[in-house]
């Protein structure tokens, strides 16, 4: 999907084109997730609540800043979205973006950034989901019924999940948990384990079991999902679920250490099969050694 963004500069920041380059990703999540094969284009405006809000009175006769609008330009059959309408999309094809032009929709960043407040979680993320949920009312979804709604939001969620911002329940967790195990390399111990770790702002890390030939050298699942997660940048996380095909698997000493420096509240989720536990990190290591417990008060200091 091509997405044709553009700021009014009053919202424009030093993070636009990093905020642009996760839109992209949204968007392709999005089409993926309605089952779209043909080149799409969507013109995205971000703005401020005054803008959308004489956008709300010009077009729908409501005088209030409402967080996004959409702008559909194709109508579809009664029953039928976008995966199911190719051949209609394809009347929309613009030569010069070499893709069907689908609608537009304009974001005020300003009421995103409140709602991500108010709920709890990252203006990022907050954008993301309005991003995705103007894309799906361009695919033709609507939320006018309760079945309407619940249709629309498990596919808003499904492409949120695939780009590790949605919100994950735990069985999700798990279920992430479970696909990771199935790229363990254990050839040694031959015990897959796979984990799954949730960061505060929703997204979402997966690591297997990496065995070596030395054994020292090998890596917990646990901790390949922590450092790659790291790497990212992240370093706040809620939940991680861990999933082993023969036994239940408790993170071992090494890979809760790891864990607690980060964050000693996280939940821990172990599961096999049917079978599930829980406890809290800090449970799993009581005392335990690291920043929350005053460790740069001196680590790295001359006496």
């Amino acid at each position: 999907m091509k997405l044709d963004i553009e700021w009014n500069p009053a919202v424009r920041d030093a993070l636009a084109a990093q905020t642009e380059a996760l839109m992209a990703r949204a968007g392709e999540a999005a089409q993926r997730a309605e089952q779209v094969s043909v080149p799409l284009c969507v013109h995205v405006y971000l703005t401020d609540d005054e803008e959308i809000r004489l956008l709300n009175r010009d077009h729908r006769g409501i005088d209030r800043a409402t967080d996004v609008l959409s702008f559909p330009e194709v109508s579809y059959a009664p029953g039928k979205t976008a995966g199911r309408a190719e051949k209609r999309l394809l009347r929309e094809y613009d030569p010069q973006e070499g893709a069907c032009f689908i609608g537009d929709i304009v974001i005020s960043l300003p009421h995103a950034r409140a709602q991500a407040a108010e709920y709890g979680h990252s203006a990022e993320r907050e954008l993301m989901y309005l991003l995705v949920h103007g894309l799906f009312h361009l695919f033709g979804y609507d939320h006018m019924t309760d079945d309407e709604k619940r249709s629309m939001r498990t596919m808003e969620e499904q492409a949120l999940n695939s780009i590790g911002m949605g919100r994950i329940t735990d069985e999700e967790l798990v279920e992430l948990a479970r696909e990771a195990m199935l790229r363990a390399y254990a050839p040694y111990s031959h015990f897959r384990v796979g984990a799954c770790l949730l960061t505060k702002e929703g997204r979402v890390y997966q690591g297997c079991n990496i065995e070596n030939a030395s054994y020292g050298a090998t890596n917990c699942a646990e901790r390949t999902a922590l450092f790659k997660a790291v790497y990212e940048g992240e370093r706040a996380f809620t939940r991680i679920a861990i999933y082993a095909e023969k036994d239940l698997a408790w993170p071992c000493g090494i890979c809760r250490q790891a864990l607690f420096e980060f964050s000693p509240d996280m939940t821990v989720i172990v599961a096999c099969g049917d079978r599930r536990a829980s406890a809290r990190l800090s449970d799993l290591l009581p005392n335990g050694f690291g920043p929350s417990n005053g460790t740069s008060e001196y680590l790295g200091k001359e006496n």
